[in-house]
C-alpha cells in the first residue's frame, strides 16, 4: 500500500518510497495514532524530523499546519526522495531538506522545536544516543514533545529534568512513547 499524507493541506497525495528494506515506512495506523495523539499541538509548531527517512512525518506535520519543518537524514537517496515528496506536496516552502549524520546535526544545532519526531532504523543503535542528545542539548522549547517510534517490548528510558517521558501507545509491534519537556499539564498519563 502506497504512503500518503492523512489530512490536512495535502490530504491524500501519495508520497514517494525508497527502494530497498534501509527504511522502514511508518504505517498509516502508527501515523494516525501519533498525530491523533498529538492533533493540537502541530499547528504554528517548529518540527524536527531526525531520520527523516521518506519525510513522511514531517510531511504530515506541515500539512496539518506546522509552521516549518527540518528534515534530517544521511542518505543521499533519502534526501533527494524528501525534496521530491515536499514538491509532490507543495510545501517545499516550509521546509529545510540536511544532507547529514543525525547525531552531527543534533550536536552543531543552534535553534530549538516545539516537536521533534524521531523514528530511526531499529537495528541501528540510534534512538538512546538521539533522546540522550536532544536533552544534553536542549533542543526542546519548554512544552515541546519529542515522538519516538521503537518495536513495542523496547522500554525508552526516562530523560534528565526538564524532560519526562509521559506515554508510550502501542500498535502491534510498535511503540510509540512520548517525551515532554518541562511546563506542561499533567494531561498524558502516567509514565509506562
Amino acid at each position: 500500500m502506497a504512503m500518503r499524507v492523512i489530512t490536512g493541506s495535502a490530504r491524500g497525495r501519495r508520497l514517494k518510497e525508497l527502494e530497498g528494506m534501509e527504511t522502514r515506512p511508518t504505517t498509516d495506523r502508527v501515523k494516525e495514532g501519533l498525530f491523533s495523539a498529538l492533533q493540537f499541538e502541530i499547528e504554528g509548531r517548529r518540527v524536527l524530523d531526525l531520520f527523516a527517512g521518506t519525510g513522511q512525518l514531517g510531511i504530515e506535520a506541515l500539512s496539518r499546519g506546522a509552521e516549518r519543518c527540518v528534515f534530517v537524514d544521511r542518505r543521499a537517496d533519502a534526501v533527494k526522495l524528501i525534496r521530491e515528496n515536499l514538491e509532490l506536496t507543495g510545501l517545499s516552502g516550509r521546509a529545510r531538506v540536511v544532507a547529514g549524520d543525525s547525531m552531527e546535526y543534533l550536536a552543531s544545532l543552534r535553534e530549538k522545536f516545539d516537536l521533534i519526531l524521531l523514528d530511526p532504523p531499529y537495528a541501528a543503535g540510534l534512538l538512546e544516543p538521539a533522546l540522550e542528545h536532544i536533552a544534553q542539548f536542549d533542543i526542546l522549547r519548554p512544552h515541546g514533545i519529542i515522538a519516538a517510534e521503537a518495536p513495542a517490548e523496547k522500554a525508552l528510558p526516562p530523560l534528565a529534568e526538564p524532560y519526562r517521558r509521559c506515554r508510550t501507545y502501542r500498535y502491534g509491534r510498535i511503540g510509540l512513547t512520548v517525551y515532554r519537556r518541562a511546563g506542561e499539564l499533567e494531561n498524558e498519563g502516567s509514565a509506562t
